[in-house]
Formats: C-alpha cells, structure tokens, sequence
C-alpha cells in the first residue's frame, strides 16, 4: 500500500469546493483546508505510484481552479 499527501494550491475563494471534490475521489481518505503556504492537504492511499499518479497528477489538476500540486509519498 502507499501512502501519499498531495499539497493543493487553490484559487482565491475555492478552497471548500475543491476539497468536496477531492474528497469523492476514489483512493483519497481525507481532505483537509489547512493555513500555509497551500490551501488543501490530501491523504490518498493507493496500491501503486501510478495510481498517486493518477490521483495527483491527472484527477486533482484536471479540477478547475487548482493552481498547483504538490505530492509527497509517505516512506513508512
């Protein structure tokens, strides 16, 4: 199983949006708008990178009004 964070930079005013969507996504546990430097912190947990792929790279940044992502993969 892997475990990643996927750091989500929103556009002004979107954040509540974009965390319900997120959180329907499959392989997303929790989505959480937090203060910093990013606006949404997501936990996803998934078989294989590919799917953390998948899940950052084309689910979340095909939502509109995502600025930027970041993800971190959980070594332990």
């Amino acid at each position: 199983m892997v475990t990643a964070f996927i750091m989500i930079k929103a556009n002004t005013g979107e954040a509540d949006r974009l965390r319900d969507s997120i959180e329907t996504i499959e392989g997303v546990q929790s989505a959480y708008i937090v203060a910093g430097d990013v606006d949404i912190i997501a936990k996803a947990q998934v078989e294989t990178p590919a799917a953390v792929k998948e899940i950052a790279a084309t689910q979340i940044q095909g939502i509109d009004g995502v600025e930027n992502t970041q993800t971190y993969i959980a070594m332990d």
